[in-house]
């Protein structure tokens, strides 16, 4: 009767906000209720028991599960030292457990450890030793180290970008684990780092330039000779010595072929890094073409984007729609608890004078409103996306003017509507929504929108990289840096 240990850890973070992230920023699962609650949403953990629960004979065992609620800052030293206590601890009280999954990210790090899912593994390994089949879902976000590849014997990474395949690749990473304990595998890992940082339009798998390398990799991965494939494009934010993109292939026993194939896709790649970069509006001009648009406009703030590790509390496009009289109606989400406080205070139908906005990003100045108090809540909301439980804490929606703002106590993702939803706002019902997401899906925001605007805002997840600050990451990396030649080196990594 094989037994499988599940762990999780799961965090994104940029290294350029500000705000260091403590315990309370993770929704934390433990033993049987870690299983119970994935197996009623759609995300990683869930598609691997979707494959585990219908094997005969098998008993699973719910260890310790951390996932950041959002997207935030570095972790303190203190939080993950925490998490990770947890984590291990869970390893050791298995018992007599045949094989481990864990659902990690790629991106999370902390004040002393650049590479956190590395350290969880190299530390698993220590406890479970040598023999122990271990099997890892990561995000396409996350930064790959050797680390990782050392000591994990099978990964997979989500195929899509905007993810919507976070069920399907804990499916992948299931099927391959259940492979490895009955004997039938041998796989050779390959990383092929790319010195390229991307983001925009040209990133999604679906339409741009991306899908088509993310294609190949598929097609490998389903070949006869293949186990996993994948890209990596990191995410830009999270400064540490490994980041980069990277081609993954994992083949089972040769690994000529992945080889070959890791190194055309990688040329190729890094052939088009150019293209690969979002090109980006001023914020004057980007609010001067929507007030004269007609029609309904996204205005994309991905410079604050909570998914991405951002502060959420961003008044830039606000202020810059302000400054230029805007009356064109405005749908805006902004972090800031002392402003949710005020209207509290204030409560709902009554008028309220606040400031808003950089109540936590210095880089922002708070701007002074006045308005009536329409909503409060208590700021709990299940994902529209895959029904995952987040907590905004308290929050309100005010009315200023021709601008419906959606105030929130904590940051939450903002890649779908559901904080607006969450707070009875209907994106499609106003003229202008600011998106704080670099790519969502398109019915969410983009499906009948006149204009969609990239704009040049300041934040911690500006798609400007060149202007963030990075000074951990290893060099030459483009955009940062250019004119320096690339030939793509595989690296090869095997465990039998």
């Amino acid at each position: 009767m094989p037994r499988v240990l599940i762990n999780e850890c799961k965090q994104e973070i940029s290294s350029f906000n500000p705000v260091i992230a403590g315990l309370d920023s993770f929704r934390v699962h433990r033993g049987a209720a870690l299983l119970d609650y994935h197996r009623n949403v759609n995300v990683e953990i869930g598609g691997a028991l979707s494959v585990l629960d219908a094997l005969p004979g098998y008993e699973l065992v719910g260890g310790y599960g951390c996932h950041g609620i959002t997207s935030t800052g570095p972790i303190s030293a203190a939080a993950f030292a925490a998490i990770a206590d947890e984590f291990l601890e869970a390893v050791r009280r298995a018992d007599n457990v045949d094989a481990l999954y864990f659902s990690l990210h790629g991106a999370m790090a902390s004040e002393d450890v650049d590479d956190c899912e590395g350290y969880l593994l190299e530390r698993t390994r220590q406890i479970v030793g040598h023999r122990m089949p271990i099997a890892v879902s990561l995000d396409l976000h996350g930064i790959l180290t050797d680390r990782m590849l050392q000591h994990a014997d099978v990964l997979t990474v989500f195929h899509t970008n905007p993810h919507t395949d976070f069920f399907d690749t804990g499916v992948r990473a299931a099927r391959l684990l259940v492979r490895l304990l009955h004997g039938a595998l041998r796989p050779i890992k390959i990383r092929v780092p790319i010195p390229a940082l991307v983001r925009g339009q040209e990133c999604i798998t679906g339409t741009g330039l991306f899908g088509g390398w993310v294609r190949q990799a598929i097609d490998f991965e389903h070949s006869p000779n293949g186990l996993a494939g994948g890209f990596f494009i990191g995410n830009p934010f999270t400064d540490v010595p490994d980041l980069c993109s990277n081609v993954f292939l994992t083949a089972d026993g040769d690994a000529t072929a992945a080889s070959e194939l890791g190194c055309r896709m990688a040329l190729e790649f890094w052939e088009k890094r150019a293209i690969m970069q979002q090109p980006l509006l001023t914020l004057e001009d980007s609010v001067r073409q929507a007030l004269n648009a007609r029609g309904r406009v996204v205005l994309v703030d991905a410079a604050d984007a909570t998914s991405s590790g951002a502060s959420g509390d961003s008044n830039a496009i606000l202020a810059e729609l302000v400054r230029q009289g805007a009356t064109r109606t405005a749908l805006v989400p902004l972090v800031d608890e002392p402003a949710v406080r005020a209207c509290v205070a204030a409560g709902v139908g009554n008028r309220v004078a606040t400031t808003v906005g950089g109540s936590l990003d210095p880089r922002f100045k708070p701007l002074a409103i006045e308005g009536r108090v329409r909503l409060l809540s208590d700021g709990h909301m299940r994902s529209e996306s895959h029904g995952e439980a987040w907590y905004a804490g308290p929050s309100a929606v005010v009315e200023t003017g021709p601008y419906t703002l959606v105030l929130m106590s904590r940051p939450v993702s903002l890649y779908d509507r559901t904080p607006f939803l969450a707070n009875g706002q209907d994106p499609a019902a106003f003229d202008m929504t600011v998106v704080k997401s670099p790519l969502c899906q398109p019915r969410f925001f983009n499906d009948g929108a006149e204009l969609v605007l990239n704009i040049d805002a300041p934040g911690a997840t500006s798609a400007n990289v060149r202007g963030l600050g990075h000074r951990v990451a290893a060099r030459p990396l483009y955009p940062l840096d250019d004119g320096f030649p690339y030939t793509p080196q595989p690296r090869i990594f095997q465990r039998f």
